[in-house]
């Protein structure tokens, strides 16, 4: 069976969602609609490469999403899914793809959640990568680092078995990437403007929640796996409730990946640029049977998608 999965912030590029649009009028009308909604000129930030401003989250959640849900438009006959995940930002394509909220109402709600993250800027919160350690090691550096200092901070992302996020007040978070080295581990501090996934983003949460309560939520057509439970659920009313804890609760992608499998995906499409999930799909699930992946940023890549399902 067949999975598509969405990638989130940090896997933006230059030029990205570009050919299909210039392929497709609906593609293309689809980034005018974001522009629309989010009173941004994302083909200009996006197409022409402004480094500075793709990196700005305000603009990097409506266009990112717009360049997923395009590509699973144009591809969705070919895949005919049995389940569908994303990334933190991501999973809001994997949302529309199963048709729980309408197209105008995601991009609505991506635009807002956009900018309410952007304004949440605290200097005294912070992220850093955690490489080339054990979960219970990783667990253990941030227990540690909470006693010591007396202040937030949680695994944020789990990523792969050997890839984690840790997010939380910025005296805690060095406080974990300093004990990272005599473990042989690796810690790298992340360019983010407040801790994500943490209870840092409480304020902006709770607004986007509010928001939630206006849409039309709609019973998936294929299962949704989300991150705050690594489950899917049945019904559009028990997505959103879920959903409303996705800003301050941590990305469970491995146990994501790992309860997909169990329940019989093997293929796993990658939807949007970069390429990353496919990679951590693949170190997740290294040790299994029968795991395919294919990450499609593009028209031409798409045209590997059969071989792929073979």
């Amino acid at each position: 069976m067949v999975s598509i999965v969405f990638p989130g912030q940090g896997s933006q590029e230059p030029g990205m969602g570009r050919d299909l649009a210039e392929h497709s009028a609906e593609a293309m009308e689809l980034w005018k609609k974001a522009e629309r909604q989010s009173g941004l000129p994302l083909r200009e930030i996006y197409w022409d490469g402004d480094e500075s401003a793709m990196a700005a989250t305000r603009n990097l959640q409506p266009a990112l999403t717009v360049v997923n849900i395009n590509l699973w438009r144009f591809l969705a006959a070919k895949l005919n899914p049995a389940a569908a995940a994303g990334h933190s930002l991501g999973e809001f394509s994997a949302l529309c793809a199963a048709q729980v909220l309408p197209e105008d109402q995601l991009l609505e709600l991506v635009c807002l959640r956009g900018r309410l993250m952007d304004e949440a800027a605290n200097q005294d919160g912070a992220m850093a990568a955690i490489l080339k350690l054990e979960q219970a090691q990783v667990e253990s550096l941030v227990a540690a680092a909470a006693a010591a200092t007396g202040q937030e901070i949680r695994i944020a992302n789990y990523n792969t078995p050997g890839q984690f996020v840790v997010s939380g007040h910025a005296q805690a978070v060095d406080h974990v990437c300093a004990g990272t080295k005599p473990l042989k581990g690796r810690a790298m501090t992340l360019p983010v403007s407040n801790a994500f996934h943490s209870p840092y983003m409480s304020e902006p949460g709770a607004e986007l929640s509010r928001y939630m309560d206006k849409l039309d939520w709609r019973d998936p057509k294929i299962p949704v796996y989300l991150n705050v439970t690594a489950k899917p659920e049945p019904s559009g009313a028990a997505l959103k409730e879920v959903m409303k804890k996705q800003m301050t609760s941590s990305v469970l992608w491995t146990q994501t990946i790992e309860n997909q499998y169990a329940d019989g995906m093997r293929a796993f499409i990658e939807l949007g640029p970069k390429g990353a999930l496919s990679r951590m799909i693949s170190q997740i699930l290294k040790d299994r049977d029968g795991v395919k992946t294919l990450a499609v940023s593009n028209l031409e890549q798409s045209a590997a998608i059969e071989e792929t399902l073979a």
